[in-house]
């Protein structure tokens, strides 16, 4: 999936590894589910269920489960689940987005509550947070997809909007509206993507270090944690040494 917090690639997490696996696989699973729902069981006529399901295949998630995920947006059980999305504040005044995917919005609320004001965090009326973020698509490769010129070149000739190299990989931007038609000419290009969807970038980075970042650390973690949660977003900006300060 893409889009989540900077705290994703800390490695203090690593023992957790096997449950943030299987969480990932059930939320691949309801974001299928979610796509077929609302534009049909057809990825070829659905071009959110066809991102869908090339983000479950980027992770390996089993043909068996995709099938399952489909066929459960024509059984009902879809019908149910709603997604919102919450905004807060953290420890430091790091803005958070927290989008969710719920069968019980008062459950859902009451929980993301709760580890806000537990982690030294408040939530805030919609709005207040998102402000301060774009809505874009990202479109994630890894490093094996080609030299950092033949990707700008080809993100170019797709239509993104941005380019992020690094020794993991690249992070192509696109509008919002334009992901769909900008990922299929990417994947023309360089073969398919490792994955694909939709995120919140932040206009302007807040500065976090010593306590504060320890707390973000947790908030975001608990959150991560929470069965309803899908991805959580923020605005933070922390320095290598003290990601690794975290990471020991």
């Amino acid at each position: 999936m893409a889009g989540h917090s900077k705290f994703k690639n800390i490695q203090f997490r690593k023992d957790r590894q096997d449950r943030i696996r299987s969480k990932q696989f059930s939320k691949l699973s309801r974001d299928i589910t979610i796509a077929a729902r609302h534009g049909g069981p057809d990825p070829g006529a659905n071009s959110r269920l066809r991102l869908a399901i090339a983000n479950a295949k980027a992770e390996s998630a089993p043909r068996e489960m995709i099938e399952r995920a489909i066929k459960k947006a024509s059984g009902g059980e879809a019908d149910l689940m709603e997604e919102i999305r919450y905004e807060g504040f953290a420890p430091g005044g790091v803005g958070l987005i927290v989008e969710v995917l719920t069968d019980n919005r008062n459950r859902a609320a009451a929980n993301v509550r709760a580890i806000f004001s537990k982690h030294g965090g408040n939530l805030a009326e919609t709005g207040a947070v998102s402000f301060m973020f774009d809505r874009v698509g990202e479109i994630a490769y890894p490093r094996a997809a080609g030299a950092d010129e033949a990707v700008m070149d080809a993100a170019i000739e797709a239509g993104a909007e941005d380019v992020a190299s690094d020794a993991e990989g690249h992070l192509i931007t696109s509008a919002f509206e334009d992901l769909g038609a900008v990922a299929e000419a990417l994947e023309a290009r360089l073969g398919p993507a490792a994955s694909t969807g939709v995120a919140w970038r932040p206009n302007s980075d807040v500065p976090v270090a010593g306590d504060d970042a320890q707390r973000l650390a947790r908030l975001i973690e608990a959150l991560e944690d929470d069965d309803d949660v899908q991805s959580v977003y923020g605005n933070e900006q922390i320095e290598e040494a003290e990601l690794a300060r975290l990471a020991g």
